[in-house]
């Protein structure tokens, strides 16, 4: 977060003069306020994607056990199965003419890759997050995308976990799509369009969200002490933000730009 202050308070700051130089119609229509809010939140989220890896990396050793960043897994995969992922993404993207698109099914889809067979092909794949569980001899590959991925970093983690899946024999126990934060409250009203285009964002048992992953990693209760935590931290920068970034007491109603 210190980074993110510097950058928006030193090195990248929000230019009024430049944003009304560069976008006169937005100025002109839309008050400076918002785009100064908006000018942060790009350099706020941008990099928040790394973070939630670590904070990961984190729980799992204080749970799990261990954990490795950007874990390198290379097993071998029949032919088959890997023109059948193909087959699987391919008809998830293109609907077939005349027909409508089809609909992500997790247990379906990894039972048909199954089924093929052919000659072994090595294959690595670079997983976010890797974990070992030694007292019960169990692997985890975890995929970690930001709350709200777009349609192509989730069709690159689908070939992934499907990839993981069909190495022969398997190198690990199983593998997750995660999201880990759910702006949404509950994982059945989440709705986000592009991840569901992908996955059964409801139904999939290779789906993580939120708590579930948090307390699959860490154990039962550790999501409610990470959003205590960061509770805490938050108070601290919010005050900071409203202060030095927009320029007002917290509770004022009124920028100083």
């Amino acid at each position: 977060m210190e980074r993110v202050m510097n950058r928006v308070l030193i090195e990248d700051p929000f230019k009024v003069d430049k944003h009304r130089a560069a976008k006169p119609l937005y100025a002109a229509l839309v008050p400076d306020e918002i785009f100064k809010g908006s000018h942060f939140e790009r350099r706020f989220v941008t990099p928040f994607g790394g973070v939630w890896e670590k904070l990961a990396y984190l729980a799992a050793k204080n749970g799990i056990g261990n954990a490795e960043l950007q874990k390198r897994i290379t097993g071998n995969i029949p032919e088959e199965r890997l023109n059948r992922i193909a087959q699987v993404l391919r008809n998830l993207e293109h609907p077939a003419k005349g027909k409508k698109r089809v609909k992500p099914n997790w247990e379906e889809e990894l039972a048909f890759v199954l089924e093929g067979k052919g000659q072994l092909i090595p294959t690595t794949v670079i997983t976010d997050i890797y974990v070992e569980d030694e007292s019960q001899k169990k692997s985890f590959a975890f995929e970690i995308k930001a709350p709200l991925p777009n349609s192509d970093q989730t069709k690159v983690s689908k070939e992934k976990v499907l990839k993981l899946y069909a190495m022969k024999p398997r190198k690990i126990s199983n593998a997750f799509f995660v999201l880990p934060y759910n702006p949404y409250g509950k994982r059945e009203d989440y709705g986000w369009s592009f991840p569901k285009r992908w996955f059964d964002m409801i139904e999939d048992d290779v789906v993580l969200i939120g708590q579930e992953f948090w307390d699959f990693l860490g154990g039962v209760g550790t999501y409610d002490l990470f959003i205590k935590e960061i509770n805490k931290l938050g108070k601290k920068y919010k005050d900071r933000i409203y202060k030095e970034y927009l320029g007002i007491e917290p509770g004022d109603n009124v920028f100083n730009l």
